[in-house]
């Protein structure tokens, strides 16, 4: 029997994206384009992003630069974690929007990106495929968006009974509410034919978007009731019909960067002349760590957003920390979600807050009324 027969779906998920161009320029904390240092160990997924998708052939490819890591990505990560399952993850926050909106227009572009993306995931050995279209931003594309992951599900079952193999997972990385751009997620088409869908609770604020510093990933906003908080999103989504069963709560491993207009005004909502520290604001968890001890920066965690930001001079970096990701986990699991994901596992230090992921997890007991 095949590695793929005994694989049976995990009751929980525990995941965190893999991206080998994020990862840390520091080699001494992860080797850049490498997954042998994950500790599988603490995750049920791994995704690998990401696939780039044709956009005169609409089908899947693997960036040639990437191929021979793509292809070792499940042999690599199963050394540590036998059990661990491993999805490939199509298009990303880079990719190219009207190319995704191009090929889910018509069933003929969406059989090819389909039949392609099975192809693809079965040669290279992974467990599952992950949609990373962000985002469907108008009614025709969620209408199409809820055909796709429909003709996906019967092409992918259909795969299954042919090669008699386990169906692959598919599953989707989807907007932290079920409305974007006041168009709605197929509510419907998801529950049917998805695994479930990651939650992208972060980059609420950054410097590309917004001039003042905020929260990128609160999971409550008391302070703007109406704002983006992660509470919030998971609720629309329950509103609008996802089971809990079918929801994966996402967080950041990745912080951003701000130069504040005025040192002495560095809390949320300051203003900023723009990015710091690299050319987006973007900043690794675990180059944050080293900045703090580098610049004495003062740290902050506010517990009523549950989030992190600390500053030095005229640089403010907001960030997850160990509590902040232990929080969001509890909350995930007293909210009866499926699990977690974090992005991505290559910005971490060490697979320290993975590892206080997992053991949060672990640790919380869901107390049912009789």
């Amino acid at each position: 029997m095949t590695d793929s027969q005994i694989l049976r779906a995990s009751p929980i998920v525990k995941a965190s994206y893999w991206f080998p161009d994020g990862e840390s320029s520091d080699s001494s904390v992860f080797p850049v384009s490498s997954a042998v240092l994950i500790d599988s160990t603490l995750f049920t997924h791994l995704f690998c992003a990401y696939a780039d998708l044709d956009s005169q052939t609409h089908r899947v490819v693997i960036p040639s630069a990437h191929d021979y890591i793509f292809s070792t990505f499940t042999y690599t990560v199963k050394h540590k974690n036998t059990h661990v399952q491993t999805l490939l993850s199509i298009g990303g926050k880079n990719a190219d929007k009207s190319a995704f909106a191009a090929m889910a227009s018509y069933q003929t572009t969406r059989k090819a990106f389909i039949d392609s993306s099975i192809e693809l995931a079965r040669n290279k050995g992974f467990h599952g495929l992950d949609l990373a279209w962000e985002y469907p931003s108008n009614h025709v594309e969620m209408t199409n968006f809820g055909k796709l992951v429909q003709e996906w599900r019967v092409a992918i079952m259909t795969e299954s009974d042919l090669t008699d193999r386990i169906p692959l997972l598919l599953t989707a990385a989807v907007y932290y509410s079920s409305d974007y751009n006041s168009a709605s997620y197929p509510i419907k088409e998801i529950v049917d034919n998805l695994d479930w869908v990651n939650l992208i609770a972060y980059d609420f604020y950054g410097p590309g978007w917004s001039p003042v510093t905020g929260p990128a990933a609160a999971l409550f906003d008391h302070s703007k009731p109406a704002g983006p908080s992660a509470d919030a999103g998971v609720k629309q989504w329950l509103k609008a019909g996802l089971p809990e069963k079918k929801a994966v709560l996402g967080f950041p491993y990745v912080g951003w960067a701000w130069t504040l207009q005025d040192v002495n005004d560095n809390g949320y909502d300051a203003p900023t002349t723009g990015a710091a520290i690299s050319s987006d604001g973007s900043i690794n968890y675990a180059q944050v760590r080293n900045y703090i001890v580098e610049h004495g920066a003062a740290v902050t965690h506010n517990p009523m957003v549950t989030g992190d930001y600390c500053h030095a001079g005229s640089v403010w970096i907001g960030y997850n920390d160990n509590q902040t990701v232990v929080n969001k986990v509890k909350y995930a699991k007293l909210r009866g979600l499926l699990g977690y994901y974090s992005w991505h596992v290559g910005a971490d230090y060490k697979c320290g807050l993975s590892r206080a992921a997992s053991r949060a997890w672990d640790a919380t007991e869901i107390i049912t009324g009789k």
